[in-house]
């Protein structure tokens, strides 16, 4: 594939960021349009969408950070605005992120101390209470192999028989019942912070070439740098696991 530089932009989605960045989890789209820039990809870049504002344009990529159990009624009536075009781009294929409770907000619905808030229905899964909070390292085995961050949360997603995880949980909780995420046609959710493409450059280039149409291969000092860093990280996670 012939990395584009002279078309329009292309925009990596950041959904509600002023809502869903309290881990860094918005910053995600940062990265994904870091990388497709270093790919040779010069039209890529981050658009960011606030609450109550309706999309312009067909993004390559989406991605929903995480926020806080008081903000997320006002994260899912803001999401509940965009469903028909968020469902349109899933059905399209572009690839979409979700972290934390942006996962949970697109699952059927979140169970509180307080009652169940429904969610978007577009992954088959609850996000139900863990018997305690998990908080810490979390390493997860995946098809892009060894993925690290962090975790702070107090639900895990039952996901619905046969739809399949993003991972196999080495270390920490994820999601419980030994995993984390979800992969459900389009979407990838996981419980992992950091931001979790920042540290797994893995998974990050695996999204920009669903996005992208083709096999991302980034080039540059400035790259090398970025992906040495994020080896070195995981590097001493494993070893400490």
């Amino acid at each position: 594939m012939t990395p584009s530089t002279t078309s329009g932009p292309r925009g990596v989605l950041a959904l509600f960021p002023e809502l869903t960045d309290v881990n860094g989890d918005a910053q995600n789209a940062l990265v994904l349009a870091r990388r497709a820039g270093w790919a040779g990809h010069l039209d890529v870049a981050v658009e960011r969408l606030a609450a109550g504002e309706a999309p312009t344009s067909t993004p390559i990529a989406v991605v929903l950070g995480s926020t806080t159990d008081p903000v997320l009624p006002r994260l899912l009536e803001a999401l509940r605005e965009v469903q028909d075009d968020l469902e349109g781009w899933i059905e399209d294929g572009v690839p979409v992120l979700a972290v934390g409770t942006g996962l949970e907000a697109l699952s059927r619905g979140i169970v509180l101390p307080e009652g169940r808030l429904d969610g978007l229905g577009l992954v088959p899964a609850v996000a139900e209470p863990l018997p305690s909070r998990a908080a810490g390292d979390l390493v997860v085995r995946a098809a892009e192999g060894d993925l690290v961050g962090y975790e702070n949360h107090s639900r895990g997603l039952v996901l619905d028989a046969g739809v399949e995880a993003l991972g196999a949980v080495w270390r920490g909780i994820g999601d419980g019942r030994g995993a984390d995420g979800v992969r459900h046609g389009s979407i990838v959710g996981t419980r992992m912070h950091g931001p979790v493409l920042a540290k797994n450059p893995a998974l990050a280039d695996a999204i920009l070439a669903g996005a992208l149409g083709g096999t991302v291969s980034v080039r540059g000092e400035t790259a090398a740098a970025a992906d040495a860093a994020a080896a070195r990280i995981r590097t001493a996670l494993l070893a400490s696991a």
